[in-house]
């Protein structure tokens, strides 16, 4: 009630204060615009200017009223778009995991440019376009991907170099991961695929100038890295074989240095790993240089036994065959019932001549495990002591166990 008695005060007290000004004469206003000129009176021309701000406060809030409908318009068509790029790219990402390559691709690819993650869409239709043999196609998608999104060049390199080797481009796959590498030179996951891609090119070399940065980032278990370094320095020695062999083709008299040169390299776990020893002697044997292979044996032998080694030590001719077979006796002093070193031993008794001591040996060796690879042997031997029927009953009872033949009745001689 106060409030209302007090806008009708005031809009009295405005409306005398107007009485009074238009009972007084305050002039004229005039205006000159080149050859035209206006005059009013006072309160005409206050009224004039009153309407025209008036006016032009109206047109300004027209235009801003105009300009935010504008951009509420361009906000929901871009959310509508941002909507379906959604959608597209779930369906996309379900056709791609059910392996419909070219659906998932047109669907991922076509929603990249209004999805929320456009890097994932280009990334995920590269995928598709290389399942489907297009590695072009593969290639422009990951160039989008890059452009779509900054820093994303390991991203994008390393699904790269999958979709390579996937696609078996070593070569390729190789140059985009030593880019990567130099990028970023520690990175575990670009060092495993590197890894890979060596092992798929054959290039040992470089394999073994990798293992040790693979060792020192644990990229790998201590055990496959083991295993790794075992198979690419047995496949650098059987390399550094062939060499020796085709210079020996040419010069019968050329040394084995590039071989025992390759083993001196070897880091020491490996030269001791008794795979390794074994694999190194047999390119000696093969190569001719038996005595060598068998000095390595003999020091190996003597503080770390093998089964393995001692079959292989019990083919090999050194320069002292009679040294070779006492040092193996010395042995079986320590290991009387081990049937690879009486094996061995039989070997080396033929060796010197000893028959009847060999065959000993494998009867010996026989009786504590029955091995074809000494069955072998000693029916060889009774073959060629004239004991043929002993030589042609040892083969029929190993064939007859070989192949389980059933007790059936058979004719006597």
């Amino acid at each position: 009630m106060i409030l209302l008695l007090l806008i009708i005060l005031g809009a009295l007290l405005i409306g005398t204060g107007l009485s009074m000004g238009l009972a007084y004469d305050l002039g004229y206003i005039r205006i000159s615009l080149g050859n035209y000129l206006i005059e009013t009176n006072f309160w005409v021309g206050l009224a004039l200017i009153v309407v025209l701000v008036l006016l032009s406060l109206f047109v300004i809030n027209t235009i801003k009223r105009f300009r935010k409908g504008t951009s509420l318009m361009a906000t929901w068509v871009s959310r509508g778009h941002e909507r379906r790029a959604r959608r597209r790219t779930t369906k996309g990402l379900l056709a791609l995991a059910e392996g419909n390559w070219p659906r998932a691709r047109k669907l991922l690819a076509s929603a990249a440019n209004h999805a929320d993650t456009p890097l994932i869409n280009y990334l995920a239709a590269a995928q598709a376009a290389s399942e489907t043999g297009d590695h072009e196609g593969a290639d422009e998608l990951l160039r989008l991907a890059f452009e779509s999104t900054p820093g994303s060049s390991l991203a994008v390199g390393i699904t790269q170099a999958q979709l390579q080797l996937a696609g078996n481009r070593l070569e390729q796959a190789l140059a985009t991961l030593l880019r990567l590498r130099k990028e970023a030179p520690h990175h575990p996951f670009v060092l495993k695929l590197l890894k890979t891609t060596y092992l798929r090119l054959e290039d040992w070399k470089e394999l073994s100038k990798l293992v040790p940065e693979l060792r020192k980032r644990s990229v790998l278990t201590e055990k496959e890295l083991d295993d790794l370094e075992r198979e690419v320095w047995k496949n650098l020695l059987e390399r550094a074989a062939e060499d020796c062999e085709r210079k020996r083709e040419s010069d019968p008299e050329a040394s084995l240095e590039p071989l025992t040169r390759l083993w001196d390299e070897l880091p020491r776990f490996v030269r001791r790993d008794e795979h390794t020893i074994r694999d190194y002697a047999r390119l000696l044997a093969r190569l001719g240089d038996e005595e060598q292979a068998e000095t390595l044996l003999r020091k190996v032998l003597r503080n770390h036994w093998s089964d393995e080694l001692i079959n292989l030590y019990g083919r090999l001719e050194g320069s002292d065959p009679e040294v070779q077979l006492l040092t193996a006796e010395q042995w079986y002093k320590d290991r009387p019932n081990n049937p690879q070193l009486l094996l061995a031993l039989g070997r080396l008794s033929l060796r010197n001549q000893l028959w009847g001591k060999a065959r000993e040996y494998f009867t010996a060796s026989l009786k504590l495990k029955r091995d074809r690879e000494t069955l072998a042997e000693l029916s060889r031997l009774n073959a060629h002591m004239g004991e043929e029927e002993s030589s042609v009953k040892l083969i029929m009872q190993e064939l007859e166990s070989d192949n389980a033949l059933p007790e059936l009745p058979m004719p006597k001689a």
